[in-house]
């Protein structure tokens, strides 16, 4: 069975979409294959790396890419994980089907390393439990498509 591809893509490339991109491929990367881009990189958040590591993924090589830098491949799945990307970016050609499902963004959580650490491990668990429960326990049933506004 040939593997799909999945771009997930969310603003800076920072949190939502990094955890997305590590967690598809360290735990279902016999079905998928993900990339993760942002509309605006910045950088992948400490945060995002940390959370990550606590269950056993490694995504401390990862870097933060623009969406410019997939332009002329093609993905089964193209998954907005915040609004403001959603909005930016409503079409991305190539894409088979849009998927929007906005995660809360732990970067803009303030207060302690420890309670910023704890809003990234509950976007992280969010995230996780939604690939979970659309992309492996559904299989594209109940998947929230969208069409693009061109």
């Amino acid at each position: 069975m040939e593997k799909k591809k999945v771009l997930f893509i969310c603003t800076h490339n920072s949190a939502r979409s990094q955890m997305a991109e590590g967690i598809m491929n360290a735990i279902y990367g016999d079905k998928f294959i993900a990339f993760s881009a942002g509309t605006e990189p910045r950088g992948v958040n400490p945060f995002a790396i940390e959370a990550l590591k606590e269950i056993g993924i490694d995504i401390s090589h990862h870097k933060s890419k623009s969406i410019d830098e997939f332009k002329g491949e093609t993905f089964d799945y193209v998954v907005t994980v915040c609004d403001n990307a959603r909005e930016k970016c409503p079409y991305f050609p190539g894409g088979k089907k849009y998927i929007h499902r906005s995660f809360m963004d732990p970067a803009s959580v303030e207060g302690t390393p420890e309670e910023k650490l704890e809003a990234f491990r509950k976007v992280r668990d969010e995230i996780l439990h939604w690939i979970r429960e659309y992309f492996i326990e559904n299989r594209e049933e109940g998947i929230n498509f969208f069409t693009p506004k061109l």
